[in-house]
């Protein structure tokens, strides 16, 4: 099994993890288009979070987010930005969604694993076969 290490000062670690969240209501509003700003949007903000976007990936009512972290990331924050932000820019860059929401653009809630013994490579193939 291949893992991918990083190292800090006194560390060595490997913490990858996969990201899902959805449209209010399921809505059918990522186009491919809103799909890849939402990927723009998203390798932004891991920047601010000394994180790496691996891959993003998803359908008209979801988003799949294969990220790596270092150990000092604060998993709520960065998780809260990556919705945050890319609701208001999506809201703002294409007003049309309006139509299919009322104030929020994705559910409140959201899934979020460790990938564990699978190589993140494995989990980038099965997200763009999905």
């Amino acid at each position: 099994m291949e893992y991918h290490l990083q190292s800090g000062p006194h560390t060595v670690y490997a913490l990858q993890y996969h990201f899902v969240t959805v449209t209010k209501y399921r809505a059918d509003i990522l186009t491919d288009e809103r799909l890849e700003r939402v990927a723009e949007v998203a390798h932004e903000i891991a920047d601010g979070f000394e994180a790496d976007i691996k891959s993003v990936d998803g359908g008209a009512d979801h988003v799949h987010i294969l990220f790596t972290t270092k150990p000092t990331t604060e998993l709520t924050k960065f998780i809260n930005s990556l919705k945050g932000v890319t609701s208001r820019r999506i809201r703002k860059e294409y007003p049309e969604v309006k139509d299919h929401l009322e104030d929020a653009f994705w559910q409140p809630g959201y899934f979020l694993a460790t990938t564990g013994q699978v190589i993140i490579d494995v989990l980038m193939n099965y997200v763009a076969d999905q």
